[in-house]
């Protein structure tokens, strides 16, 4: 999942400067940085001094955030001698490879386009800032992106949305840990340490059939009481809290059903991702197939970076899985052949063999090679028979 910081402040520009190069040393993929001042020269040329998005002027003797979206935050004389002030001052002065985009839009608009990408969103600010720009994309909790908030010392790293189905408490938890801050989690079943069925199921690759039922088995949960699980028929009499199937008749709180497809993708490179996206939906509508049960995409390895996948994959949380052509052509089944196809990449079919291969053993192919401009899509089912 790809994340965005924005901040607002000299000392928050400082902080994703220092996230982003904690995160480089850990191999960890960095935030893509924007900044929102109207007048964004930072240092400014007077240290106490510098205007915010409304062109206010602001002091170091503020030392109170204001929750607007034009709020200050800066306070020069803040930091204290702790550790972990003592390296937001420090990193003020140092320099950074991260390259920040100016804000030319509004907060909302900016997040709404996070939002639209799947990306996770990272606000260096107050709480109320973030709040109000996210407040107009707020739709879904099992499809909504993670929101962090840190402040702008950072002392405090606090999820707000999606924490667990998006994965916003673990992204906190990482960022808590690169820039030596506290984590502030306040989800439920986290602080209790009790079972989350949400987070059970986003570990497990399994779709979650009714939402209301995730409120039942987290409030049992919480209050200290076992938490029963049935995979399909097993154990066959004893009612369960959550039962694992595709459909069953039994009685439960919980249904969490096995994702059934996987999609192989074959793609020129340089395709566009709004167009790559517009032609993969249009396949899945055409044959009843919903993103939510796909287990994952399938390609070859050589297109594990193509952007257009990255960002489908990105967008509706999907684990992208990729094959070297020497497995591929390992494939058992029939498949479309194309010698243009092979002579490029190995093998002579990319999208129907990554479709089987990451389907695995007893899969079919039940949407065979689609062909669009640079790409081409093809759809296999999991064997999901549970073998006793």
């Amino acid at each position: 999942m790809k994340k965005a910081a924005i901040c607002f402040t000299r000392h928050g520009k400082a902080l994703i400067e220092r996230l982003n190069r904690s995160a480089a040393a850990a191999g960890i993929e960095g935030a893509q940085a924007y900044i929102s001042m109207k007048n964004n020269t930072i240092p400014p040329t007077d240290p106490y001094e510098y205007e915010n998005t409304a062109g206010i002027p602001c002091t170091a003797d503020e030392t109170s955030s204001n929750d607007s979206e034009t709020a200050c935050n800066w306070n020069e004389t803040s930091c204290t001698d702790s550790e972990t002030s003592r390296t937001c001052s420090e990193s003020l002065h140092t320099t950074s490879a991260t390259e920040f985009i100016e804000l030319s839009e509004t907060l909302s608009e900016w997040a709404s386009e996070m939002f639209a990408s799947g990306n996770a969103l990272i606000f260096v600010g107050a709480v109320g800032i973030a709040v109000r720009a996210i407040a107009p994309s707020v739709r879904d909790k099992l499809t909504d992106s993670p929101v962090i908030v840190i402040d702008d010392m950072g002392n405090y790293v606090i999820p707000i949305l999606s924490g667990h189905a998006g994965g916003g408490n673990k992204l906190a938890l990482t960022i808590a840990e690169l820039i030596g801050a506290c984590p502030v989690i306040t989800t439920s079943t986290d602080i209790h340490g009790a079972f989350s069925a949400d987070v059970f199921a986003g570990e497990n690759r399994l779709t979650i059939r009714n939402r209301d039922g995730i409120r039942k088995v987290s409030a049992k949960a919480i209050e200290g009481k076992p938490v029963t699980l049935s995979i399909k028929d097993y154990p066959p009499q004893e009612p369960a809290d959550v039962i694992i199937a595709d459909e069953t008749d039994r009685e439960y709180s919980l249904l969490l059903s096995p994702k059934k497809y996987t999609l192989g993708l074959g793609m020129r490179k340089g395709i566009g991702a709004e167009e790559a996206e517009a032609f993969i939906t249009g396949i899945l509508d055409k044959n009843n197939i919903v993103t939510s049960d796909i287990y994952s995409v399938c390609t070859i390895d050589i297109k594990q970076t193509e952007p257009a996948i990255r960002a489908y994959c990105d967008k509706y949380r999907l684990p992208l899985i990729t094959f070297d052509a020497a497995l591929l052509n390992k494939a058992e089944g029939d498949f479309t052949s194309s010698e243009f196809v092979k002579q490029t990449t190995g093998v002579d079919n990319v999208c129907e063999r990554a479709a089987v291969m990451g389907a695995g053993p007893g899969s079919s192919l039940i949407v065979r090679k689609q062909t669009g401009e640079g790409i081409t899509v093809a759809v296999a089912v999991r064997n999901l028979t549970l073998r006793h």
